[in-house]
């Protein structure tokens, strides 16, 4: 049976190290600040900003809400961001995608700074990622699979990986920073020939394909960790799954993450880790 590698504890283990870096800034005048910059009442939106604030009442950050109406005109919003690029008080701005068709989500993200990216969406953040150097930062669900495996002790030096999914959210940048914490990487997409094939032979499996439960026994051998990335209602079960099907996987494999309750609960933590980052960084 397989440890389930539960993403409560590494949420809860970096809440603590943030409060304690938290006080240290706001002893020097500097209060960690997060904005969030929403358009509109999206269900998903809204959840995660609820989780958003909760995590960083925990960590001492505070949180600036910056809510524009669905149909707000393409003039206002751009000035709004701008604003925000320009508030010395604001550390990080998580800006909710996608944006309302009518705005410009490719401008949006180029005008964010990456200074202040602190979910990894700008060109700039992602050179950061890639080169490795302290520009921006990594997206949050890319971070969240890299604080599971440390947390857990499960060290990527040297062992082989697997990346199903290539997307800019998850796939490319975890991959990125597997390569460097010294593991060889192999990045599986919808053209990869034989993905079991691959994905049978690494040590460390992620799955972020966003396929829901499309990886199975056939996929996985003894001894290896996987984190599932994927999230989705499942309407047949009715629950949510990812993209493992963790039924047949778990008795396989010697660590796995659950969905949900895994890689999910741990990205809020990570958020607020940026935004104290980018504080300190300021300061």
């Amino acid at each position: 049976m397989a440890e389930v590698l539960k993403g409560m504890p590494v949420a809860k283990a970096i809440s603590e190290e943030l409060k304690t870096r938290s006080e240290a800034l706001q002893a020097q005048g500097v209060t960690p600040t997060l904005a969030i910059f929403r358009v509109g009442e999206r269900d998903d939106d809204l959840s995660y900003e609820r989780g958003a604030m909760k995590r960083a009442e925990q960590t001492g950050v505070t949180v600036k809400n910056v809510v524009l109406p669905a149909d707000v005109d393409s003039e206002t919003f751009f000035k709004t961001l701008e604003e925000l690029n320009n508030d010395k008080t604001v550390h990080g701005i998580l800006m909710f995608r996608p944006l309302p068709k009518h705005l410009d989500g490719e401008k949006a993200r180029q005008m964010l700074a990456p200074e202040k990216d602190v979910d990894g969406c700008t060109d700039g953040s992602l050179a950061g990622v890639f080169a490795n150097a302290k520009v921006g930062f990594p997206p949050c669900t890319a971070q969240a699979a890299m604080e599971i495996l440390k947390f857990y002790g499960i060290d990527p030096k040297g062992k082989k990986a697997a990346v199903i999914g290539r997307s800019l959210v998850i796939g490319r940048p975890v991959a990125m920073m597997l390569m460097h914490a010294n593991a060889t990487v192999t990045i599986c997409h919808t053209r990869t020939v034989d993905v079991p094939s691959i994905t049978e032979e690494a040590d460390i499996v992620i799955a972020a394909s966003g396929q829901m439960e499309s990886v199975g026994a056939d996929y996985v051998s003894d001894g290896q960790t996987v984190i599932d990335v994927g999230i989705g209602w499942n309407e047949a079960k009715g629950k949510l799954c990812g993209d493992v099907k963790f039924e047949e996987v778990e008795p396989i494999v010697s660590a796995i993450t659950p969905v949900p309750g895994g890689v999910g609960s741990v990205t809020t933590a990570v958020l607020c880790k940026h935004v104290i980052e980018a504080a300190e960084r300021m300061l």
